[in-house]
């Protein structure tokens, strides 16, 4: 039985304008073989987590660069849990503080990625993370 490819949904909130990161991970996790829902441009945490539960997403990428990063990830992670979605693998990247970075894991974020880190870091992440979910299932 061949294994349901993983799905994500990666997500630009706000009113951030800037998607090249975005574009650039959600290419690297299609040609790893995943299924990827990128929302587009300005979307608020509500049409986030309808995404990404009218998609049965495994997990959602958030690229954020606003500094709006604490509000958007908290929201997130509450309207899913809210939905009862709250088993989705959630990461991120983008500008954000290592100072913020602890405070986002705290809240439920698996893992935060900045500037520069390979698209391969990211993947075999999301990877490893999706199999142990499935594991526990």
């Amino acid at each position: 039985m061949n294994e349901r490819k993983i799905r994500v949904v990666v997500a630009k909130p706000g009113l951030d304008g800037h998607d090249r990161g975005a574009k650039i991970i959600a290419r690297a996790l299609r040609d790893a073989g995943s299924e990827v829902i990128y929302t587009g441009l300005r979307q608020t945490p509500e049409q986030i987590v309808d995404t990404v539960i009218q998609e049965d997403a495994d997990a959602v990428g958030i690229s954020i660069l606003s500094g709006a990063h604490t509000f958007y990830f908290n929201r997130i992670i509450e309207l899913l849990r809210e939905r009862g979605a709250g088993d989705v693998i959630i990461f991120g990247g983008g500008v954000i503080p290592d100072s913020d970075i602890p405070a986002l894991l705290e809240a439920g974020a698996g893992a935060i990625f900045g500037p520069g880190t390979p698209t391969s870091v990211c993947v075999k992440w999301l990877e490893e993370a999706v199999a142990k979910k499935r594991a526990e299932e």
